[in-house]
């Protein structure tokens, strides 16, 4: 795989397609779920009380739907990181070297696939990859990147998939 810090210097930003992220660990805890519930303003009970999320069905109280956007804010304490979570992220690594050149950078989409819900008491471990990169010549030149994460739990069953795409406007 190429370095990518030669994307600046014109090479195509396909190259790092296939690339890993760096891993992560995310403890999944009851104040944040219910603060991020709160700040979404969804006021149902099934987010903050753990007889209401029992009644739903839940083994435990769930995460909002789009928690998966925030929880390694929050859940991703440095003492239980697995090797190589410091590892520069290839995504972040070529959105700056192209921003290093002026422009702007938008969160283009996140995307959730639930295999089952996130609950509290999980330990969600994360590993992903870059799954597609590309540009598109419009009035400005604008390069999208898309990487995918994987969340497992402790019994190594598939809990979440992430994409995310990042674009950068030349």
């Amino acid at each position: 795989m190429t370095d990518v810090s030669d994307v600046s210097d014109g090479l195509d930003p396909t190259s790092i397609i296939g690339a890993t992220l760096p891993p992560a660990r995310v403890v999944i805890e009851r104040g944040p779920v219910s603060a991020f519930a709160t700040a979404l303003t969804d006021g149902n009970q099934v987010y903050h009380d753990a007889e209401f999320a029992s009644d739903a069905g839940f083994d435990a109280i769930p995460a909002p739907p789009t928690y998966g956007f925030a929880m390694r804010a929050w859940g991703a304490f440095p003492e239980i990181q697995p090797d190589g979570h410091d590892t520069p992220s290839p995504m972040m690594s070529l959105i700056g070297n192209l921003m290093s050149q002026g422009g702007l950078v938008l969160h283009g989409e996140e995307e959730f696939i639930y295999h089952r819900p996130i609950v509290v008491g999980d330990t969600l471990t994360a590993t992903g990859r870059i799954t597609d990169a590309y540009v598109k010549e419009g009035g400005s030149t604008m390069t999208f990147i898309v990487g995918e994460t994987l969340y497992h739990d402790d019994r190594d069953e598939l809990v979440l998939t992430e994409r995310t795409t990042l674009l950068h406007k030349a």
